[in-house]
C-alpha cells in the first residue's frame, strides 16, 4: 500500500463509501505479512516511497511467485533483481504482463502505471561494454521508480575523448551513475567534470589483480574528486535506488 492508496482508503471511509470493517481488513497486514518462508514488508512504500524489492537469487520460483502474488494483491509494483532466465520464464507463465530484462536479470510487473516523480535526468555511464549488465540493473531500477534515465556506454579512460565528446550530456544530468571495472578510474574523471552527485559502481570485471572488483572499489573509495559516493561491487540496483532518491529531493 502506498500513500495514494492509503489516502483514498481513508477518504472513502470518511465519505461512507467504505466501511470501517473493510478498511481494517485492508490495513491488517499493512506492517508485514508472514508467509512462513518470508515476511513481506507492505509498509515499506509508505516509509521509502517504493515497495519491497525481491532478491531473486537463492529463492525458488514458487517462493518468488508467492511474494509477487501478495504484492500484486496490495496493488504494488514489483521489481525482482538477480533473477535467472528459467525462474523468469516460470513467473511470466503466471504473470504474462511482467517484463524480463535478460541483460540485467531484472523482472518488473506493474500493477499501476509508473508516475514520473524525478526532477531531472539520471545519466548512467559505463567504462566498458562488459559493465553494461550492472548499469542496466541501475537503469531499470531508476525507471520503475519514476525517473527519466539516459545512458552513455563504453566511454572509459582508455579512450577519454569518447567521454569528453559528451560534455553537454554530462552537464545536463541531475544525478550520474558511473559503472566501471578494471582500475575503476572513470567515476573520478566524471566527478571532476560535473557539479552534480556521482554514484560510483565498481564491477567485478578485470584480470587477476582486480580481485573480483575489489581494486575498483578501493580506487573509487579513494577518489580525489568531490561529490563521488560508492556502492558495493556489481550493485547496480543500489545505485539506481539512491540516484532515484537524490533525483526527487
Amino acid at each position: 500500500m502506498d500513500i495514494r492508496k492509503l489516502d483514498n482508503l481513508l477518504k472513502e471511509v470518511k465519505s461512507g463509501k467504505t466501511s470501517v470493517e473493510k478498511a481494517l481488513a485492508e490495513l491488517r497486514s499493512l506492517p508485514f505479512e508472514d508467509l512462513g518462508f518470508t515476511r513481506i514488508d507492505h509498509h515499506r512504500s509508505l516509509r521509502k516511497g517504493f515497495p519491497e524489492v525481491i532478491w531473486g537469487e537463492g529463492k525458488s520460483s514458487s517462493q518468488i511467485l508467492s511474494i509477487v502474488r501478495q504484492l500484486k494483491k496490495k496493488g504494488q509494483n514489483v521489481l525482482v533483481t538477480r533473477l535467472e532466465k528459467k525462474k523468469a520464464n516460470d513467473i511470466r507463465k503466471v504473470f504474462p504482463q511482467s517484463r524480463y530484462y535478460p541483460q540485467s536479470n531484472v523482472l518488473t510487473y506493474l500493477t499501476q502505471p509508473v508516475v514520473p516523480t524525478g526532477k531531472g535526468i539520471i545519466l548512467v555511464i559505463t567504462a566498458g561494454t562488459t559493465d553494461i549488465p550492472v548499469a542496466e540493473e541501475a537503469v531499470v531500477t531508476a525507471q520503475v521508480m519514476g525517473n527519466r534515465v539516459e545512458t552513455l556506454y563504453d566511454v572509459g579512460v582508455a579512450g577519454i575523448h569518447r567521454l569528453l565528446a559528451e560534455r553537454k550530456k554530462l552537464e545536463t544530468a541531475r544525478v550520474l551513475v558511473v559503472v566501471a571495472g578494471m582500475e575503476g578510474a572513470l567515476p573520478s574523471v566524471v566527478g571532476g567534470l560535473v557539479d552534480r552527485p556521482v554514484i560510483a559502481v565498481p564491477t567485478s570485471i578485470g584480470y587477476g589483480t582486480s580481485f573480483g572488483g575489489v581494486t575498483a572499489l578501493l580506487a573509487m573509495l579513494n577518489s580525489c574528486a568531490s561529490g563521488v559516493a560508492v556502492v558495493n561491487i556489481d550493485n547496480g540496483f543500489g545505485a539506481g535506488y539512491i540516484a532515484s532518491l537524490m533525483n526527487k529531493m
